[in-house]
């Protein structure tokens, strides 16, 4: 039960527990597969449009950039609070989900073009960061790790 300053309000929620480490997060069966597929369908879809000879590594960079930066544009001028707006409108949501689509793809082909394993890739990352940002020093603070005490 739940008490407050009128009494007893009712039963605790039973949905209020500590957060979830990574580690103790359920995984998808098989996350990898999950990109492997991705990238088998964005360049299934530029294959039979020919567009391989579009898509060099240096281009493939350039319109990921591009396309980060409309997502970018989605938050010019906006505050947190219209932001948090822009999400719980249908149309808003589906304008950023579509750019965060775009740059997806593009990552996966700089990937795919590069040899790049994004799965091994990403988590060598957070293995670094790990290391450069250690929680007793890092917990709550904004600051790069070159400026942890």
């Amino acid at each position: 039960m739940i008490r407050c300053i009128g009494g007893i309000i009712g039963p605790a929620p039973s949905n209020i527990e500590k957060p979830m480490t990574l580690a103790e997060k359920p995984r998808p069966a098989d996350p990898q597969g999950d990109l492997q597929h991705l990238t088998e369908a964005i360049l299934a879809f530029r294959d039979a449009r020919d567009w391989k000879q579009f898509h060099s590594l240096r281009h493939l960079i350039v319109s990921l950039n591009l396309e980060a930066a409309e997502l970018l544009e989605l938050t010019q001028w906006q505050s947190d609070a219209d932001m948090v707006a822009r999400v719980a409108d249908p149309a808003g949501r589906e304008a950023l989900a579509d750019e965060c689509a775009d740059v997806l793809l593009y990552l996966l082909l700089v990937a795919a073009e590069a040899g790049i394993d994004l799965k091994a890739a990403a988590l060598a990352k957070i293995r670094k960061n790990d290391a450069k940002y250690p929680v007793e020093k890092s917990r709550g603070s904004s600051r790069k790790y070159t400026e942890l005490e």
